[in-house]
């Protein structure tokens, strides 16, 4: 993702920022205050560093940056003071040290819209109402029980998928169409049941609105100039999204109503699906949930339910094709363990060392957020001898302290095997491996996605033998250039690299 500052705002904006600028400097001037800033690259009027992320994908610009400025940095990003983290241990001083600090996130107007208000999960401010969720995902949604039972669905969906390559007939594969199918259905039937009849038109919406929201919208660097976000384009777009998506969510919700009220559905039962679950809180009334609040969630559900894993399944699937001799392991172990079973189980994979550690290395080098979930400090501290203010904007380069040389030899190659017998975990207990964050706010869908990850990733590798349609492997295919939406990911140069031949 390029950050661009379009020509035309340049010439309606130049003055009047200008001058507003240099009353923000005359202000900051008289300030009695010397706050010692973190080190960063130098300034110019009107947009501070912000031409220093042009060209180029801003995980990759930041980690170049901290080699020349250090492990902490301060780019001033229009009006945003700005604090980026690009090692582990200055990442553990935000997320465990000074963790309740740094436990709000700033407002953005992607967040704002589709969140309602922000009454998501992943952006509503730290406070009451986020404990309150957060205990509703973890005790209720997302508990491991919640989780096993969605275990039956998981293994439809993914059979689903085994059943369409075995019907290809030797035929390449679009490996991407596939995964996305995989986690669009297996969140669509978790979320709303199994007889959910509105994904076709639901899905595109969803993926759309992701898509838009995690685009650069230059308005949220400039909050005080609030007619920006209309002259951007984004919030007219975010507004249609959000106002289509919701009635179909309404929708969704009044047949739940309707179902519970003719008593088709046992809110107690093994079939609840998520908002099964919220409305019978909502009526118990042990929380305070508006139909708002349930729409927040399920849009939180998905956001983070379905790129993220189809992401690491697509780069799983991309590197051990890029690695033949990873894939071969990882198939021979897959292969052992299952002695000539029909197929790949879920409690199988409790067995499956080497996939599991295959996967952790995929999340290494491929984050699916590379810069996870901005902080906002909340609370004045200092971190590493710098002093952060009140409202500094926290950012953690998660791609760049997984290839820390310091930390991982030989970082750029994939290799699963640091990962064995290591210890390492992917729920924030090791600040050198972050892949879905740490702290309080780490993602609580960890276990919901990695369980539909590790499965379809059995299967695939199990039932069939990979190769590229052209017969070429090794670390030159696919051809892959990431870029930058919701998640990170990767756009083949190649008209084969989306597609792989199953044997």
């Amino acid at each position: 993702m390029e950050i661009t500052f379009p020509a035309f705002l340049v010439s309606i904006l130049f003055f009047f920022l200008l001058w507003k600028f240099n009353r923000l400097f005359i202000k900051s001037s008289k300030r009695t205050d010397n706050p010692r800033k973190p080190p960063g690259p130098w300034k110019i009027p009107l947009i501070g560093s912000m031409h220093h992320l042009a060209g180029s994908l801003p995980h990759l610009a930041l980690r170049d940056m901290a080699k020349k400025f250090g492990p902490i940095m301060h780019l001033q990003m229009g009006e945003i003071s700005t604090v980026i983290i690009s090692a582990a241990q200055e990442a553990k001083q935000v997320l465990k040290v000074h963790d309740i600090a740094f436990a709000d996130r700033p407002e953005l107007l992607a967040s704002k819209i589709l969140g309602y208000n922000n009454l998501d999960i992943a952006f509503s401010p730290y406070g009451d109402y986020w404990k309150q969720m957060r205990k509703i995902c973890l005790l209720e949604l997302l508990s491991p029980k919640s989780v096993r039972s969605f275990g039956s669905l998981r293994e439809d969906e993914a059979s689903k998928v085994i059943r369409s390559i075995k019907s290809s007939s030797n035929s390449p594969v679009n490996v991407t169409e596939k995964v996305f199918s995989f986690t669009n259905g297996v969140v669509c039937r978790a979320a709303f049941g199994r007889s959910f009849g509105h994904q076709d038109v639901l899905i595109p919406l969803i993926n759309e609105a992701i898509l838009a929201g995690g685009g650069f919208d230059i308005a949220d660097l400039f909050p005080s100039l609030k007619f920006l976000h209309s002259l951007s384009g984004l919030k007219p777009k975010l507004l249609k999204l959000h106002h289509e998506i919701g009635q179909l969510l309404e929708n969704i919700i009044n047949e739940h109503k309707e179902k519970q009220t003719s008593n088709l559905v046992d809110s107690q039962s093994a079939e609840e699906d998520l908002v099964d679950v919220l409305l019978r809180l909502k009526e118990r009334g042990d929380f305070n949930i508006s139909t708002d609040s349930i729409k927040a969630v399920i849009w939180d559900v998905f956001a983070a339910g379905t790129e993220t894993s189809a992401a690491t399944l697509d780069y799983a699937m991309a590197e051990l094709i890029r690695n033949p001799s990873v894939m071969e392991k990882a198939q021979a172990g897959l292969r052992q363990v299952l002695e000539g079973k029909e197929t790949v189980q879920e409690t199988d994979l409790k067995e499956l060392n080497y996939l599991k550690a295959v996967i952790k290395e995929t999340l290494r080098l491929h984050p699916p957020l590379p810069l996870i979930l901005p902080r906002e400090c909340r609370e004045a501290c200092k971190i590493a001898g710098y002093d952060i203010p009140i409202k500094t904007k926290v950012m953690i380069n998660a791609w760049a302290i997984h290839r820390d040389p310091e930390v991982w030899p030989n970082p750029e190659k994939f290799k699963p095997e640091r990962f064995l017998d290591s210890g390492i975990d992917s729920i924030g207990s090791n600040f050198e491996y972050i892949p879905f964050g740490g702290g309080r706010r780490i993602c609580p869908g960890i276990s919901f996605g990695s369980a539909g990850v590790e499965l379809l990733l059995a299967k695939l590798l199990y039932h069939f033998d990979w190769s590229l349609p052209n017969g070429t492997a090794g670390p030159q295919m696919p051809d892959m250039t990431e870029i930058l939406g919701a998640t990170c990911r990767y756009e083949c140069h190649n008209a084969n690299s989306s597609s792989i031949l199953v044997r």
